[in-house]
């Protein structure tokens, strides 16, 4: 049997190869490039992993709107706005949000441990699971309270949820922004930046509901955009409580193509079949590949592992690789066929 191990670590740079005669195993190691017939380049993929450090945003972005949920929740009370304090309720959700995805973010900079072998990287799926359900949970509340104000509508002050969602748009819209580069690349990036840039948006609907309140005078609008922010958040939480559901039990990364990857490694040189294919996610940004590939013409050798995992990183971002080489074709393997787990 042979394997290839490659993984990337950004903090800690190694292009080597290495090889180990236990069983034939072989092993890559590399970090933005492999050794490939006697050189090495870097990869070009592009959503791998997102820019390494958001700290900065992230301090701005919880004192920024810490800041906001206060001026909001309290001008929501005095102006008797369901719309204002829901928004506010969302917006602390968001600052819990922003916590929790930093935390994740730091814990997964974590090197391994004889007990954490792949680090902390998996607690960004965990920040992103957590967010997508916290914010449904924040919808539910909001939206009971809604269908009530709208049964039993009471007076609010349509100018004071005019200025104060005027300044929302400014600030969750300044904060989405600061998390825009990261978005493309990290599920629990992305996950912030849906928060800050659907509350800009939720800002904008208080603004249209305090002018309509003023100009119509019927105070039953105000619940009314209440239970269409409901569904605002709903609708774009979806796809992050989705793909974030997924990547907690070990599926396939959205955007990576399982068919795709099974028929390139297939068609590697050599390759007569392969059998127990697994490909996960170890964070919102780093993949892993493991497989069992039959080729009985014997030891393919160092340059054809190198070549596999620096084709699986460069096209499919998937930066982990471990390959099982077996020469038998008729040899017994006890994870045939691909049902068995």
């Amino acid at each position: 049997m042979s394997g290839v191990h490659d993984h990337h670590h950004d903090h800690e740079p190694c292009d080597h190869a290495h090889g180990h005669d236990h069983g034939h195993a072989g092993h890559d190691h590399g970090r933005a490039g492999h050794r490939h017939h006697g050189h090495s380049h870097p990869h070009h993929h592009d959503h791998a992993h997102a820019p390494a450090d958001f700290g900065r945003a992230f301090l701005i972005g919880i004192v920024l709107n810490t800041g906001f949920v206060v001026v909001e929740a309290t001008f929501g009370f005095f102006g008797n706005s369901m719309a204002l304090l829901a928004d506010a309720g969302h917006n602390l959700s968001d600052v819990l949000a922003l916590i929790v995805a930093w935390v994740a973010a730091r814990a997964s900079t974590r090197p391994p441990s004889t007990r954490f072998t792949y680090g902390l990287s998996g607690s960004s799926i965990l920040a992103a699971l957590f967010n997508a359900v916290f914010l449904l949970v924040a919808v539910g509340a909001i939206a009971l309270e809604a269908v009530h104000r709208l049964l039993a509508p009471e007076p609010v002050a349509g100018l004071t949820m005019v200025v104060v969602a005027g300044i929302g748009i400014v600030i969750n819209g300044a904060t989405a922004l600061l998390f825009h580069r990261g978005a493309a690349g990290d599920l629990n990036i992305r996950g912030v930046y849906l928060h800050m840039a659907t509350d800009a948006a939720i800002s904008a609907g208080v603004v249209v509901a305090g002018v309509a309140v003023l100009g119509t005078g019927i105070d039953r609008i105000d619940p009314a955009v209440s239970l269409l922010v409901s569904a605002v958040i709903v609708w774009s939480t979806r796809g992050l409580l989705v793909e974030s559901s997924a990547l907690s039990v070990a599926a396939v990364p959205f955007g990576i193509d399982p068919d795709a990857v099974r028929a390139h490694l297939a068609g590697l040189p050599g390759v007569a079949s392969l059998h127990d294919l697994h490909v996960w996610g170890l964070s919102t940004t780093s993949a892993a590949l493991t497989a069992h590939l039959v080729m009985p013409a014997g030891h393919p050798g160092d340059d054809f592992l190198a070549e596999a995992a620096e084709t699986l990183a460069d096209r499919y971002g998937i930066d982990h690789v471990t390959l099982q080489i077996e020469t038998d074709g008729d040899g017994w393997c006890r994870l045939v066929p691909d049902e068995v787990v």
